[in-house]
């Protein structure tokens, strides 16, 4: 009994000196292991008589109880300590900002992609994708590029390797493309814009083998000229952002358009700057037209039943107009000192309520 008692208050002692799990533990196995002490004390049970066992049983079986339990609650107690520490060190005051400014920015060309479908997608417009690499039905021929038309040769275009049939995938050099897919896979009405990659082989201040192209296109029943018209015009005012942009439409040719236009917008060049919606000068800036009936065969529609509108402008183009960028080329040479100058903050989405840009 007295071993008993003397060995209960030496281990309750330590238990409670202990600072840290590791020592618990330590203590434990020192204890309650095969070779602990109150463990011994049980190995010597069989030397004893029964009435003896009867009596020291119940101690030493009780004693580790208590000591198990205690242990399990110390060493609760320390881990709740510990993580409390590690928590009052590691304390981050989440209502200030980790760094005195944002670092990332967005790429002018991806504010001007998602400012112009915010527009066209006020308008009604939904929005289309489709393969950069294509065939030569969905980016030429479907199109009514006739067989020796000049954009199907190797200076323009970036073709593969010729396949066992002759036939040869490209890198599409237009988002066209989306518009034949469109038309073949779904009935009219149809109301699209597509943006996306599109390559050529030029390079220069003014362009670049890989640049970004926005089409739109409508087919429905008494689509005409002047529905085109307004569309474009709208979109100007809105872009730039002011309330009256003056443009105009001079005859142009485009294969898969009849009739063709261009589209300029009044400018003013003097002072260095360009300014868009005033001046005598004017700028080119899109080419639109009503949708050659070829193209509309090509793509299973009736032409007597249905007409429709298409127009197409550059993404890159635009952001150089609207925010003052004079070389196309920078705009992929992954300079930070270029994006954080012409980069737009990642937290504010353009909308027409509150603005573009």
């Amino acid at each position: 009994m007295t071993d008993i008692n003397a060995l209960s208050q030496e281990l309750f002692a330590q238990l409670d000196a202990a600072q840290d799990e590791a020592s618990v533990e330590q203590l434990r196995v020192n204890a309650l292991g095969k070779k602990g002490s109150v463990s011994e004390l049980l190995k010597g049970m069989g030397a004893m008589s029964p009435e003896e066992r009867q009596t020291f049983g119940p101690l030493v079986n009780g004693l580790k109880q208590q000591l198990s339990d205690a242990i399990a609650e110390k060493k609760e107690a320390l881990a709740q300590a510990a993580l409390d520490a590690r928590l009052l060190a590691e304390r981050i005051d989440v209502t200030l900002p980790v760094r005195p400014e944002q670092r990332g920015r967005i790429h002018p060309i991806m504010q001007v992609f998602e400012e112009v479908q915010t527009i066209f997608a006020d308008m009604g417009f939904a929005i289309a994708e489709g393969p950069d690499v294509e065939d030569d039905f969905h980016n030429f021929t479907a199109l009514n590029f006739p067989p020796k038309h000049p954009a199907r040769d190797m200076h323009d275009t970036f073709f593969f390797e010729e396949k066992e049939d002759g036939s040869r995938m490209l890198l599409r050099t237009h988002t066209s493309p989306v518009q034949v897919r469109t038309m073949l896979s779904q009935k009219p009405p149809i109301r699209i814009v597509a943006p996306g990659r599109t390559y050529r082989c030029d390079s220069d201040q003014t362009h670049t083998p890989m640049f970004h192209q926005i089409e739109g296109l409508v087919i429905e029943d008494g689509v005409h000229m002047g529905h085109l018209k307004g569309v474009l015009m709208d979109f100007m005012r809105a872009f730039f952002e002011i309330d009256d942009v003056d443009v105009r439409f001079r005859p142009h040719h485009f294969p898969f358009t009849e009739p063709s236009a261009e589209m300029d917008v009044r400018c003013d060049r003097s002072g260095g700057a360009l300014k868009i919606g005033t001046g005598t000068d004017w700028l080119e800036i899109l080419g639109c037209g009503m949708v050659h009936p070829n193209v509309l065969r090509a793509c299973g529609i009736d032409p007597t039943q249905y007409q429709g509108f298409a127009f197409g402008m550059g993404i890159d183009r635009l952001a150089m107009l609207k925010y003052g960028i004079p070389d196309l080329r920078d705009m992929f040479a992954a300079d930070v000192r270029w994006l954080k100058h012409y980069g737009f903050e990642p937290t504010v989405q353009p909308n027409l309520a509150t603005g573009l840009s």
